[in-house]
């Protein structure tokens, strides 16, 4: 058999053990013959590949980002000359052209929906959940997630000795788009003590009594943890009103204008943390400093949890591919594996539920979430 790997969106520790794992099961076990496409559905329409072999997967479980590349490009609204074109016929040639029997596509949710529109024009296709933002639905947990979490929390972890140091208020905003496990998970391991995330909107007034409230009891420092996503009730309630004007739109012209709306609302939303700094510092009378992690919580050596993950999916996504599997992916469930519907999967987001036994843990050290 002859099978095609790509990885898609942003690159993420435990990337290179997941094509490892694909590649070199497919190989051992079952005899395939493997081709890496490069920068990933970019590769595929340009027909950029690489062959992966003993040789090229040799020492890479232990290494970060990914050997394959990685692009954001979207293969129905491709970016050429300046402008978008659907170049999904292209893609499908490149696959024919390569007698292609499966390709296994890598990556977060976006990857998913790129994925399944490869399988509905015909392609057999498969993928894995790669994401440090842990919201890929139907799967118990994404690759990706385990290190980012380590790098948050040590981050938390350095950032209170400078807080005490100081007595201010460090802020540190941490990824997930717009999911919380990330900040939620990093918070809790970390004793930060507010955690802000998108499900749980909050007031500031709330934020900076929880900060006051620590003063009056003697200590000197606070550590806020607020998800990039995060939003005041206030903001919530705009998007909520966004989304419906999207949802009542009937002319294409309407559905255009209320998702620039929202994608004007997301864009002026990035500098919400610095925001958020300030007035903390103003409402509570203490200085206050800010920390964004950015990339940093997406680099580096995967963790051995992660390295395992990876690899136990891309192994049971050979074995499907062997098995005559199609258009689903491979999730993960307790110490097993579950192959699932790539339409269950494409779309939606898996979101912190508010009764979560993450939140429950949290509220029960006196973590304030500002609500």
């Amino acid at each position: 058999m002859q099978i095609g790997i790509l990885t898609s969106g942003g690159d993420c520790p435990g990337l290179n053990a997941a094509i490892r794992g694909v590649a070199r099961a497919g190989m051992e076990q079952y005899g395939m013959h493997v081709t890496g496409f490069r920068n990933g559905f970019r590769g595929l329409v340009q027909d950029r590949t690489i062959p992966l072999d003993g040789k090229s997967l040799s020492g890479i479980l232990t290494v970060g980002g990914t050997i394959l590349g990685t692009s954001r490009d979207k293969p129905h609204r491709m970016p050429i000359g300046g402008k978008e074109r659907d170049m999904l016929d292209v893609a499908v040639e490149h696959y024919r052209k390569h007698h292609l029997d499966a390709l296994v596509c890598i990556g977060g949710g976006g990857t998913q929906k790129n994925a399944l529109r490869l399988h509905q024009a015909g392609l057999r296709v498969l993928t894995l959940p790669k994401t440090i933002d842990n919201d890929i639905v139907e799967t118990d947990i994404s690759f990706g997630f385990d290190t980012a979490l380590d790098i948050a929390t040590e981050a938390i972890d350095r950032l209170h000795s400078t807080a005490m140091s100081h007595g201010r208020i460090i802020v540190v905003e941490i990824m997930g788009h717009r999911a919380g496990w990330l900040a939620l998970g990093a918070g809790i391991a970390g004793g930060a003590d507010v955690i802000l995330i998108p499900e749980i909107p909050y007031d500031e007034r709330n934020v900076a009594d929880t900060i006051l409230r620590r003063s009056r009891e003697g200590k000197n420092f606070s550590i806020v943890a607020v998800a990039e996503g995060a939003m005041s009730i206030q903001q919530a309630k705009q998007i909520d009103r966004l989304t419906e004007m999207k949802k009542k739109a009937e002319s294409r012209q309407e559905k255009k204008k209320a998702n620039e709306k929202l994608q004007h609302f997301y864009d002026a939303h990035v500098n919400h943390t610095l925001e958020l700094t300030k007035r903390l510092e103003k409402m509570t009378g203490l200085e206050s400093r800010l920390t964004i992690l950015g990339h940093l919580q997406r680099g580096g050596t995967p963790t051995a949890a992660d390295r395992l993950l990876a690899t136990r999916l891309g192994t049971a996504c050979a074995k499907a591919i062997h098995e005559g599997k199609s258009g689903v992916m491979v999730a993960a469930r307790k110490d097993t594996t579950a192959l699932v519907d790539l339409e269950k999967v494409a779309g939606p987001i898996k979101f912190v539920p508010p009764d979560h036994p993450w939140i429950q843990t949290a509220r029960s050290v006196g973590t304030g979430f500002g609500d």
